[in-house]
């Protein structure tokens, strides 16, 4: 008898992953044990002074994997996030909630 489940791998995967919040606002943050249960953490003060009480009672994020590795070492997965950090502006208070790096124009 075959089984049609893929053998996984005792290797976790290392991943960046962007969350979404509902005012479009986005927190990149990185997982070095790919958990799914894992939503990163961003300051949850600047979080909820973007949201009222009501809008807090149904309150739905989106997590998507930008970036993942099963070999990549801690340095390279730090680099990883910085890089799109950077890249989706993230660090940009108008933009999203990274505080790391600090944002400037330059960028």
């Amino acid at each position: 008898m075959t089984s049609s489940r893929k053998k996984k791998s005792s290797r976790k995967a290392k991943v960046v992953y962007k969350i979404t919040y509902p005012n479009g606002k986005i927190y990149i943050g990185q997982d070095r044990t790919d958990s799914v249960g894992y939503f990163g953490s961003p300051d949850s003060k600047l979080i909820e002074k973007d949201f009222t009480r009501e809008q807090r009672r149904d309150f739905t994020i989106r997590k998507q994997i930008l970036w993942e590795s099963e070999t990549a070492t801690v340095s390279e997965v730090y680099a990883k996030e910085i890089e799109l950090i950077r890249e989706h502006r993230s660090n940009d208070p108008a933009v999203g909630y990274n505080q790391r790096p600090k944002f400037s124009e330059k960028q």
